[in-house]
């Protein structure tokens, strides 16, 4: 790609090409004036088909790193030279390895392909702007996607995979559906509109159950705390580059910094702190809805599943150490139920361990660990294991779900910690009558909420189950008639604890019945002469089409099981 790339647009400066999940992209600088848009495509392509027939070997050769950096200051490639002398700052290299095919010549450490004519089937997907090395200060680069596979029929079957993730992208489907919107006002900070705060509820309530069933006590702390907490707990030295901070005032001579909590669990150590406990009130389960903020570069925001302020269904679990393994136990078997409540039936678990930056001594991290891998042994869940990914404060499980297009998310956690509560001298009050450190168990089922209902979302396609739509059913009079009927119907169902609408709109009943399909809304219910001679209403399911009449009261009964 980048060969055909420089010909077609002379003066090209091309940066990185790395393979990626799904294919690759390639990073290029063009002259001024000649950036090309998603038309070109075709033209690359048909350039790239050319060197492909040619069948030219990918030839490599090694060279001295002088050798190298005088080729491309020559060729005027400044993001090749910033590449050799950032490998020899950093590793030491003496020389680097450059591969030709036909006319172009790139670095890169290989290995591969033998030659162009081993390509079997590509194509080129999108365009996209992004900054050199993620970083919103250098140079902004055209980053150019494609894929490439054995056969064309894997090419085809992976093509018509991107369209059904299209169909059921979150972020064409949130405002469509009323559910959230995005504003530049406020990057990474989605706005919640009806429908979509109506479905985080519906979550929530699910989650509450599993609080309620579990014995956790709900709480709710601050969003912006103290500088020096941050301190205390360690996420300054670990985590503060992704943290936001509010500058003092200086009003009445205050210079306190402050900063939006990243992370829940300072406020919920502060909260178990504020009283004495005894061994019997152990294990004790603090739960919250727990608003927080993270810096994320602009350029890595995505949807609502890469965000800057999100809620998570966070709990904190402070017990002794021989309790530790019931706990587990529980948080795994309530993460379970949830994603079998939620649809999503494939469960893939990951065991994370020590990273390199991390707090606490071998000893705490070795029984940390031992904890977690023994409770997934006894559990006998088939686990991976991921060296490295801990938190800095504990190793962790996660839970990782596949949606309906077969893709992969990580969303709850178990964090094991002896770290914090040692931080923030919590204690409590032994059989023995001597004070105790209690272990810490961070846990979230779901994680973010916004992402999960991303995931969610996207995994439905926006067509979810009855039980969880944010508008259950619309009734739709067939003329204005017909409006006080439906009013009541609508009235009847509410009280019975339905979502429903009325569209009252003076609008032929079949666009009503349209636009009720594109808002993807689980059942319409139609009222005209028949229906009020009958006494029912006419139901139309939008996965199963006509249903025939139904009485009211079946119907309220039909949408209280789907509320379940």
């Amino acid at each position: 790609m980048a060969t055909a790339v420089v010909e077609l647009w002379p003066g090209t400066r091309v940066s990185i090409g790395p393979p990626i999940e799904g294919g690759f992209y390639y990073d290029f600088e063009f002259p001024e004036g000649e950036r090309p848009s998603e038309a070109d495509l075709k033209r690359i392509e048909a350039a790239m088909r050319a060197h492909i027939a040619a069948d030219e070997p990918f030839e490599r050769s090694d060279v001295t790193v002088a050798e190298a950096l005088g080729r491309f200051r020559e060729e005027d490639q400044p993001y090749k030279v910033e590449l050799i002398e950032d490998l020899v700052r950093d590793q030491g290299v003496e020389a680097v390895s450059l591969y030709r095919n036909g006319p172009f010549t790139d670095l890169c450490g290989g290995p591969h392909a033998p030659s162009t004519g081993r390509i079997g089937a590509f194509k080129l997907s999108s365009i996209a702007g992004a900054y050199w090395r993620g970083d919103e200060t250098r140079q902004m680069l055209t980053r150019i996607y494609g894929t490439a596979f054995h056969t064309k029929a894997e090419l085809e079957r992976h093509l018509e995979l991107l369209e059904r993730a299209r169909e059921h992208d979150h972020r064409r489907l949130g405002p469509q559906l009323d559910l959230f919107m995005l504003r530049p006002e406020g990057p990474g900070m989605p706005f919640w509109l009806a429908n979509g705060t109506v479905l985080l509820r519906l979550i929530e309530r699910e989650v509450r159950g599993q609080l309620a069933k579990r014995g956790y006590l709900e709480i709710k702390t601050p969003r912006i705390l103290d500088e020096e907490l941050w301190h205390r707990s360690g996420h300054w030295d670990n985590y503060r580059d992704n943290m936001f901070f509010a500058e003092p005032s200086k009003r009445d001579g205050d210079e306190r910094r402050f900063a939006l909590k990243p992370m829940n669990c300072p406020g919920a150590c502060l909260v178990f702190g504020s009283q004495r406990h005894s061994y019997r009130e152990l294990p004790l389960r603090l739960a919250e809805f727990g608003d927080v903020s993270r810096y994320e570069r602009e350029g890595v925001l995505h949807g609502l599943l890469r965000v800057r302020a999100f809620t998570q269904d966070d709990a904190h679990v402070y017990c002794a150490l021989d309790q530790v393994p019931a706990e587990v136990d529980s948080i795994c078997e309530s993460i379970d139920e949830l994603y079998a409540r939620f649809g999503f039936d494939r469960v893939r678990v990951e065991l994370s361990t020590r990273p390199e930056k991390s707090i606490g001594t071998d000893e705490q991290w070795e029984r940390a660990e031992a904890g977690l891998r023994e409770a997934l042994e006894r559990q006998g869940r088939e686990h991976d294991v991921s060296p490295g990914e801990g938190t800095f404060y504990g190793p962790k499980i996660d839970f990782h779900v596949t949606d309906a297009l077969g893709r992969s998310w990580q969303l709850g956690t178990c964090q094991l910690d002896f770290q914090m509560p040692a931080r923030f001298d919590l204690t409590y009050q032994g059989e023995d009558n001597h004070e105790h450190t209690p272990v810490l168990i961070h846990r979230a089922l779901l994680g973010s909420m916004e992402r999960f209902a991303g995931i969610l979302i996207e995994h439905h396609a926006g067509r979810f189950p009855l039980w969880l739509a944010p508008v259950q059913a619309a009734v739709l009079p067939v003329a204005d008639r017909h409006l006080e009927r439906a009013t009541e119907i609508a009235a009847e169902l509410t009280a019975a604890g339905a979502r429903v609408r009325v569209d009252a709109r003076s609008e032929s009943v079949g666009r009503k019945i349209r636009d009720a399909e594109l808002a993807k809304l689980p059942l319409m219910l139609v009222v005209g002469d028949r229906e009020l001679e009958a006494g029912a209403v006419a139901v139309r399911s939008h996965a199963d089409g006509d249903l025939g009449q139904e009485p009211v009261a079946a119907v309220a009964e039909r949408l209280r099981g789907g509320g379940a």
